[in-house]
């Protein structure tokens, strides 16, 4: 009874996702699926700062709060639970298992707050289940089990909405044919390594057009993966575009190949075709596309891979054979 009466009062929703932009696009899958269950509730979302742009004009947010580290650990942590308790949400949904957004669901007001067991203070959880990682089933699975005993079983993939600006904004660029690469990664040994970039793209149709994406850190790769390749129509707009831009040219590519990282989860977010490269990390630990027409290639068979949930810093064996080994050759 408890249970229905929580659930006929849900009218007013916040979503916590504060870890990087990969785990804020998959937290998009949870936004589809509240809003299909509560089309009249306002649903709220809040991110780390930098990553808000993912949802700008999205057509159902109520509201966007930032979580702004620069204003120091102490400052950002109860600005945010100031702001949190003022909006007097019915429901706190935590995707993060950090002390920060475990201490603001628990002191949040909210009449049902729901996260995994594993982040601090949650005993004071509503509803609490435990993170699985490499037992097979995607991140947004369990995502959707901090929601199902409100909503059902069914999970819902992430989705993100490029603006008819954003679209129209790289238009220039779709003359022809083309695809997408995103080399870079925030984590060293998730990256394919250049030498097999550059060979993926001297493998490739010479009417192909290239656009290397990524962020202005990432320009100095994709200029010199662009010198190092003997192709025709290349063009670096990392550094260009925005995220949602990013998302609207790939939707319409021929194909995107990316790293386990970021750029695979904006392909999965607009459903546009992928090839990802998985080096120290496998797809088993719940990361890899959701997109219609996506393909995964990886070195299987290596004793020492995985080697950690996000990789390392160097090839702990010194060898980085999950990527120097990998197939690129008609892909």
């Amino acid at each position: 009874m408890l249970l229905y009466n929580l659930k006929k009062d849900f009218k007013n929703i916040l979503v916590m996702q504060t870890a990087f932009i990969g785990d804020a696009i998959l937290a998009s899958s949870v936004l589809e699926k509240l809003h299909d269950s509560f089309p009249e509730a306002k649903i709220s979302l809040l991110v780390k700062k930098g990553n808000e742009s993912l949802y700008e004009a999205h057509p159902f947010l109520n509201k966007i709060l930032v979580w702004n580290k620069n204003e120091g650990k102490y400052a950002s942590l109860f600005n945010n639970l100031k702001q949190v308790r003022a909006a007097k949400f019915d429901a706190v949904i935590n995707l993060h298992r950090f002390m920060s957004s475990g201490f603001i669901t628990a002191f949040s007001g909210a009449k049902y707050k729901s996260g995994y067991s594993e982040t601090p203070f949650s005993f004071l959880f509503t509803k609490k289940v435990k993170h699985v990682i490499g037992d097979g089933r995607h991140e947004t699975f369990r995502y959707n089990e901090l929601i199902e005993d409100i909503t059902n079983k069914t999970v819902s993939k992430p989705k993100l909405y490029p603006t008819k600006q954003d679209f129209d904004f790289v238009q220039k660029y779709k003359t022809g044919k083309y695809i997408t690469m995103s080399p870079a990664s925030v984590w060293r040994t998730k990256k394919l390594p250049e030498a097999k970039w550059v060979e993926l793209c001297n493998n490739l149709p010479e009417d192909l057009t290239i656009y290397f994406l990524g962020s202005k850190n990432d320009m100095g790769l994709c200029n010199s993966l662009k010198s190092k390749a003997k192709i025709k129509n290349g063009k670096v707009v990392a550094g260009e575009l925005t995220l949602l831009q990013s998302a609207a040219l790939m939707k319409d590519a021929q194909m995107n190949y990316v790293n386990d990282s970021a750029p695979l989860h904006l392909t999965s977010a607009v459903n546009a075709p992928v090839t990802a490269f998985f080096c120290s990390t496998v797809p088993a630990f719940g990361f890899g596309p959701l997109s219609d027409n996506s393909k995964i290639i990886e070195v299987k068979n290596l004793e020492c891979r995985p080697c950690g949930l996000h990789g390392v810093k160097d090839c702990p064996l010194g060898h980085f054979k999950c990527g120097f080994n990998m197939d690129v050759k008609n892909i």
